[in-house]
């Protein structure tokens, strides 16, 4: 049972991760003129960020416990 609401603590942590990355304020930060590889910068945030909360859920998911 410790195992299930330590991930379920974890969740809600990278829920409220995900929450924060894709807030009004820190988007604002990326809301500039440029790119990289030809991608604009707040595309390319935002893409990476997303990566970032899946790949984080994943592990999360499939740690045994």
């Amino acid at each position: 049972m410790k195992t299930k609401s330590a991930r379920a603590a974890r969740l809600a942590f990278l829920f409220m991760l995900g929450i924060l990355l894709f807030n009004y304020p820190l988007l604002a930060l990326f809301n500039v003129q440029g790119s990289v590889f030809g991608v604009p910068i707040l595309y390319a945030y935002i893409f990476v960020a997303w990566g970032l909360i899946i790949a984080l859920v994943a592990m999360v998911m499939e740690r045994g416990g």
